[in-house]
């Protein structure tokens, strides 16, 4: 991956509904040869898809929460249970394995607390394995996930 391509990344980053006439003209080459770079790009992986940022509060989602999991056990087969079962939840919007006192990290979003005791009863109590879940509630962002640095 060169200069020009952390340029086109950037740029995608920091607004995707470009059009290929607009990228090619911020990163200094010809439509073609952005087009070929971006296909690239795609075909290595290093573009895993497009989308568009939505404002949770715009959607109702006000109540936003991390979630520490601890599971009962460390197998490889308790592991991918659990594992299995957030990717299979819509509710469940991101999933770390982490290192330190817990096992893995949840983000979570609702529309207020009765909705959170929703999720919380139908979605996170019936993860398989957990031992122990400490909830950590989001009370106001400071600075959102924007992209990757690539400078």
């Amino acid at each position: 991956m060169d200069r020009i391509d952390r340029k086109l990344l950037a740029a995608l980053q920091a607004d995707s509904q470009s059009s290929l006439a607009q990228l090619a003209d911020r990163v200094g080459l010809s439509s073609s040869a952005c087009h070929r770079r971006m296909r690239a790009l795609e075909e290595s992986g290093a573009i895993t898809g497009y989308g568009a940022r939505v404002d949770a509060s715009k959607i109702g989602l006000n109540l936003h929460a991390l979630i520490d999991i601890t599971l009962e056990s460390q197998s490889r087969e308790a592991m991918e249970r659990f594992e299995r079962a957030t990717l299979d939840s819509t509710e469940i919007l991101e999933c770390y394995l982490i290192s330190g006192v817990a096992d893995y990290r949840l983000r979570i979003a609702a529309h207020d607390m009765a909705d959170y005791d929703r999720l919380h009863r139908d979605c996170l109590a019936r993860l398989p394995g957990v031992s122990t879940m400490h909830t950590s509630f989001v009370i106001r962002p400071i600075k959102a996930w924007n992209g990757y640095a690539l400078g």
